[in-house]
């Protein structure tokens, strides 16, 4: 292997630099269609931020190159250039500090665009992308740590990343942990349970009680239907599910079928009456109960609060309380995700599934990885493929990588009227299953819960839905991200969590904050204060699942939706 791969290439780099961020422009012109795209206006930039970031690169460039040697010996402080072999060998030293320096300055120009805030996030966006893409760390031509692992394995390292990319070309997708270590219901999904209802749309488990005496009230918990229930049960050790039953909630969830032809036409209505509200009328009924206590994270906190709203327009109060777990009530910030979402994305994804189809679980799943690619993505691709590594077992990424598939219809609803216009919180703007919606009926005790690094529901967003449900709140802000931060199970002691206990919910969540105390460790056992404050007496815990012959259990949890593969569903 040369040990410099850069000799005699260094001289080319500012106009490759030039070139590169050329391309870039052209392809953050407007792409709503030709005539559009001829009468946009050119990009334009902070002519200062420019002069600036010009004298600083070439500075800086000139250093690099001239002090080849000195700039070998810097510490790289970048993880995907921490191995030695990038600073023993000078050229790929060069070449890391180059790349690194080529980043800042294309950052620095896209933070130096003078344009609207939702353009300059898209350039942003499209230049971590490109950036992240371009590390020299991605090839093997250029990766000394894969060039050595290639030649003290004799070529061995080679033939198994041509083996990883093989299998991952069958499976359909990047494998981010070793999926032959997980099997949902073996060591994933295996709290004890069983299946007492299920429809075209769910499967709804019960689960056995580890308490003498449950709640009167029994606890429904709605997961996003883009993703498998069982972020909630991964393992005993950080279930959420298990965590409330060992508090003496009587618990079911819904698990969502994975769509396939079948369910290419259904609707968000449909998901609302003949899924989620039909899913609290059968808890109901099984119980016993005129009132339950119901959990919705993510998309499924979106679906539960929709369903209690049609509900409320009709005059019934099924639920005692509702706890919304990284929910967007309130969409006018939607985060990371507003930089896909615009009316020309909308009409097109109308026209191409509003009346039928399917959205692919792969297509969801990997835009939600480069969402952060160089952990989700070029990570993967240089340990699977570069060196022919097998990613360690991680029950989370085994989750992540088991991906839905959505209806069309559905899909086109949601970005239309929840993520483009955003009617969910104008009061009678929206209606479902024939009823005018409107939140503030929404009366009954609500928990919500925002993580502070959250980059799907930002924090700020959770936060909002405090001011547009009518009763009694609690806001609890946890550290970390959408999933880290939710599943947090108390015995691992990690993650700091904020409470305001004087129940003063101004508008803005930084004046929230500004009256909140940090307590240590996982929210969990403030929820389950709560929760039990909302469960009603105790009574003997039931000794068999469902309730008589119209609620019979029909197999064992977790069931077979879980196990659809959406790959299996074309």
């Amino acid at each position: 292997m040369n040990s410099d791969p850069l000799r005699g290439f260094t001289p080319q780099i500012p106009q490759i630099f030039s070139q590169q961020w050329g391309q870039i422009l052209g392809m953050l012109q407007p792409a709503a269609g030709a005539k559009a795209a001829a009468s946009a206006a050119p990009l334009r930039f902070d002519p200062q931020k420019l002069l600036q970031l010009q004298q600083q690169y070439q500075c800086e460039l000139t250093r690099l190159l001239s002090h080849s040697g000195e700039a070998a010996a810097e510490p790289l402080k970048d993880k995907r250039f921490a191995a030695d072999s990038w600073r023993s060998q000078p050229g790929a030293a060069l070449m890391a500090q180059v790349y690194l320096l080529n980043a800042r300055t294309l950052q620095g120009m896209a933070d130096a665009l003078q344009a609207d805030e939702k353009t300059c996030r898209r350039v942003r966006f499209a230049v971590e992308q490109w950036s992240a893409a371009l590390a020299p760390s991605n090839s093997l031509a250029f990766n000394p740590e894969a060039q050595q692992k290639l030649l003290a394995s004799q070529g061995a390292s080679l033939a198994k990343g041509i083996s990883n990319l093989l299998h991952d070309m069958r499976q359909g997708h990047l494998s981010m942990t070793d999926e032959s270590r997980f099997e949902v219901g073996r060591n994933m999904a295996t709290t004890e349970g069983a299946v007492v209802f299920e429809n075209e749309f769910l499967q709804l488990i019960e689960y056995k009680p580890l308490t003498d005496e449950v709640f009167e009230r029994p606890l429904l918990l709605v997961p996003p239907c883009i993703n498998k229930y069982y972020i909630l049960d991964l393992q005993p050790e950080n279930s959420l599910i298990r965590h409330a039953i060992a508090q003496g909630q009587r618990t079911f969830v819904i698990s969502w079928r994975n769509p396939d032809a079948s369910l290419a036409e259904a609707t968000w209505d449909d998901y609302i009456e003949k899924a989620v509200i039909k899913a609290i009328e059968t808890v109901r009924e099984i119980v016993g109960s005129e009132q339950i206590n119901t959990l919705g994270f993510c998309v499924g906190g979106t679906m539960l609060a929709t369903a209690l709203s049609v509900l409320a327009a009709r005059g019934e109060s099924p639920a005692a309380s509702a706890t919304l777990l990284t929910t967007l009530l309130d969409f006018s910030d939607t985060g990371i995700l507003d930089i896909f979402i615009d009316e020309p994305m909308v009409q097109f994804r109308e026209w191409q599934m509003g009346r039928g189809g399917l959205l692919k679980g792969q297509e969801l799943a990997s835009t939600f990885s480069f969402l952060r690619p160089n952990e989700l993505v070029w990570n993967y691709v240089v340990g699977n493929y570069l060196q022919g590594e097998t990613p360690p077992p991680f029950d989370l990424l085994y989750w992540n990588s088991d991906a839905t598939n959505l209806p069309g219809p559905f899909y086109a609803w949601y970005l239309r009227n929840l993520y483009l216009e955003n009617k969910l919180v104008q009061p009678g703007a929206l209606k479902v299953c024939g009823q005018a919606l409107d939140l503030s009926q929404l009366d009954m005790p609500v928990y919500i819960y925002g993580s502070r690094e959250d980059h799907i529901v930002p924090v700020d967003a959770a936060y909002a839905s405090t001011q547009h449900v009518g009763g009694p709140r609690r806001f609890v802000m946890g550290a970390s991200g959408h999933i880290a931060g939710v599943i947090n199970p108390p015995a691992k002691k990690k993650r700091s969590h904020w409470i305001r206990d004087d129940d003063h919910y101004p508008e803005r969540l930084g004046d929230w904050l500004a009256g909140a105390r940090e307590y240590p460790g996982s929210w969990w056992d403030d929820w389950s204060e709560w929760l039990a404050q909302q469960g009603g007496s105790k009574v003997a815990a039931p000794q068999r699942y469902g309730r008589g012959a119209a609620f019979a259990e029909i197999e064992p949890a977790p069931g077979r939706y879980v196990r659809q593969k959406a790959a299996a569903n074309g």
